[in-house]
């Protein structure tokens, strides 16, 4: 088992973005893209402070009845959305997960190379 951890990463188009990883490895939320790693931090900063509020969460259904969960900003801004979940219960899970390791997740950033 590791820490939780948020990860940056550079997309194909040269943009970056983050995914909060659980304790067991499992990705809990991606971002949305960023321009520059320095946005793309702040988009982290944003996460952490929001993730234990409640009425940030957006709880939605995919077209498919799946369902998923939307991550917002104070200014109603998405900066992340979950994986998609075969019942509410799951998502609801998906949820305390984020607010539970964002708080205390690293941040390791996967696009220096060495």
């Amino acid at each position: 088992m590791s820490n939780p951890k948020f990860q940056i990463k550079e997309s194909s188009n040269d943009q970056f973005f983050f995914n909060l990883h659980a304790l067991n490895g499992q990705v809990i939320l991606t971002s949305e893209l960023y321009t520059t790693k320095q946005g793309c931090k702040g988009g982290i900063t944003s996460v952490q402070k929001n993730a234990i509020i409640d009425d940030r969460y957006e709880r939605k259904e995919a077209k498919n009845g799946q369902f998923f969960f939307i991550l917002k900003a104070a200014n109603g801004e998405p900066i992340g959305k979950s994986e998609l979940y075969t019942t509410k219960a799951a998502r609801e899970n998906g949820i305390a997960s984020v607010k539970k390791n964002a708080p205390i997740a690293s941040i390791e950033d996967a696009t220096v190379t060495v």
